[in-house]
């Protein structure tokens, strides 16, 4: 197995986002992607992450692998990467561990240990959503720093033609309002869904902004949060986050 990457905020970015959630993950590399599915300790968040085969400048992966590892050291190394350096992943299966190369002015070479980890296969649930927003993720990032100037949790209302942010707490509150347009696009089944989400989750989950210039919300009343970033023949990373129901 011999991947190289010559984009490494690809990777790099990717880990740094599903490493504030997860600390041990499974990579499942095939020929098309490596996959990583994971729930966070408190099962409050699951991430999906596909890097494609087509963002590497080589891509050789002669059998399936599932390799486990701490996202803690992979995260380390990648700090240590340039954005004008090609980052090489191979295998040394006689010793179980995977070694990263990192070549631009010099080459460095990194070694971590597979790690055994007890998990079951996650699945990804089968959700029925009533409405989809797609908006400049950037517009998403800011919103989510303004409410959690005013609270840990964060309401999303959709109507036919805007979407709110709201928070509020004993003595303030907030809300930001963006009406759609062109660049913010509602599709709503319905008259109007209202959803509360955790302020701190979706904090860690809009870093994704670095990666995508565009972001997906799709939810339901009181119903799970899907918000995803893609960039087209390269990656797609995904978060699934539960609600916060009022009493």
């Amino acid at each position: 197995m011999k991947l190289s990457l010559s984009e490494p905020r690809l990777l790099k970015e990717s880990i740094n986002i599903i490493s504030d959630l997860v600390t041990e993950v499974t990579l499942r590399i095939d020929k098309d992607k490596i996959e990583i599915v994971a729930i966070d300790p408190a099962s409050v968040a699951m991430v999906e992450y596909k890097l494609l085969s087509s963002a590497f400048v080589e891509y050789s992966v002669p059998i399936p692998q599932e390799l486990a590892i701490n996202l803690d050291h992979l995260k380390q190394i990648l700090k240590r990467s340039k954005a004008t350096d090609t980052i090489t992943i191979a295998l040394d299966e006689a010793k179980q561990r995977l070694t990263i190369i990192l070549k631009g002015g010099s080459i460095k070479t990194f070694n971590i240990p597979l790690i055994n980890i007890e998990e079951n296969e996650q699945k990804i649930p089968s959700l029925d959503f009533k409405t989809k927003v797609s908006l400049p993720s950037e517009k998403f990032d800011e919103a989510i720093e303004d409410m959690g100037i005013v609270s840990e949790s964060v309401a999303l209302n959709v109507h036919p033609d805007k979407i709110y942010f709201r928070a509020e707490s004993n003595l303030k509150d907030a809300q930001v309002e963006m009406a759609s347009t062109e660049e913010i696009v509602i599709v709503l089944d319905g008259d109007a869904i209202s959803s509360k989400y955790s302020t701190e989750y979706l904090k860690k989950i809009a870093k994704a902004s670095k990666l995508s210039d565009t972001v997906s919300l799709e939810f339901d009343n009181d119903y799970p949060l899907r918000v995803e970033y893609k960039l087209l023949d390269k990656l797609r990373l995904s978060f699934i986050l539960a609600p916060r129901v009022s009493n």
